[in-house]
């Protein structure tokens, strides 16, 4: 699955860069960063709980076609 961020929604709260550090990222700006935009078996439960926590809705799993 792809990961998806809506950079305009994002506060760059760094909750899902607690619940996955291996996908999220904030900069030295304090601006949200992705490392990877595809999930895999070891990060897919973590980005879950990233995508469910985020207070704006603002990261998302696309289904790739």
């Amino acid at each position: 699955m792809k990961i998806k961020v809506d950079f305009d929604l994002c506060e760059s709260n760094a909750l899902c860069e607690a619940l996955a550090p291996e996908v999220f990222e904030l900069d030295d700006d304090d601006f949200l960063q992705l490392k990877t935009d595809e999930t895999n078996d070891e990060n897919v439960d973590n980005v879950k709980r990233a995508v469910a926590a985020c207070p704006r809705a603002a990261i998302s799993l696309v289904s790739e076609a």
